[in-house]
């Protein structure tokens, strides 16, 4: 179990890193291409949502790697399927039905990481 939350946990601190950091960074002209439920947005909601990525993302890794705390990347991957949740919302509301697949494969991997880091309890 131990071997699987790793791998699961890497591949998904590297997503959140990358999709959360981009929307921190980046401007919304810059996001819309790639997002466009940021138009509809304020650009302080989507700032927010990618810091609550990159930490999450953090918050899968660090706490079991140094092993402080380490029952914060259960948190952390509840917080994650959390986003999941409303970025599925957000799309049905927009009709955007088409697009949910990944946000399904997220949330689905963040339920699986939740089971796994019970390991860490």
């Amino acid at each position: 179990m131990v071997i699987a939350y790793w791998i699961l946990a890497g591949l998904l601190a590297v997503f959140y890193l990358y999709s959360g950091g981009m929307k921190v960074v980046r401007s919304k002209a810059a996001l819309q291409p790639m997002m466009a439920w940021v138009e509809t947005m304020p650009m302080g909601f989507v700032r927010t949502v990618g810091i609550l990525e990159v930490l999450g993302a953090i918050g899968l890794i660090l706490p079991p790697l140094i092993g402080i705390l380490p029952p914060l990347a259960l948190a952390a991957a509840i917080g994650l399927l959390l986003v999941q949740i409303g970025a599925i919302v957000v799309h049905l509301r927009r009709g955007e039905t088409r697009i949910i697949e990944m946000n399904v494969v997220l949330l689905v991997a963040a339920a699986v990481l939740i089971w796994l880091a019970t390991v860490w309890l």
